[in-house]
């Protein structure tokens, strides 16, 4: 998955660009889909620099082997990001979980 490919995919299921993050919490990694999105006027990133940080994102998810997670994962979720709650997803990493935790 490529940042674009992310990006065409929180388009096409929520219609906004929503910021995306990672999270470790509880042993666990997860991929937090933001509230906040590129278009709005308060929203800290423009074009450029978003598209840069979901390439970081995709590099990630491709190096954790969890790019089909991920893109199942939001296909399929009828959770949607609102205002002080993201969508969680967990990344399941399985035997390798312990090289990234840090």
């Amino acid at each position: 998955m490529t940042g674009q490919e992310l990006h065409q995919l929180l388009l096409d299921k929520w219609g906004h660009s929503y910021d995306v993050q990672f999270r470790r919490t509880q042993g666990k990694i997860f991929l937090q889909i933001m509230w906040k999105y590129l278009e709005q006027a308060s929203f800290p990133m423009n074009e450029a620099e978003y598209q840069e940080h979901l390439d970081g994102i995709a590099n990630y998810l491709h190096a954790l082997g969890s790019s089909a997670q991920v893109r199942t994962y939001i296909t399929q979720t009828k959770e949607r990001p609102r205002l002080g709650k993201a969508v969680s997803i967990p990344l399941d990493l399985g035997d390798r979980s312990s090289e990234w935790m840090v």
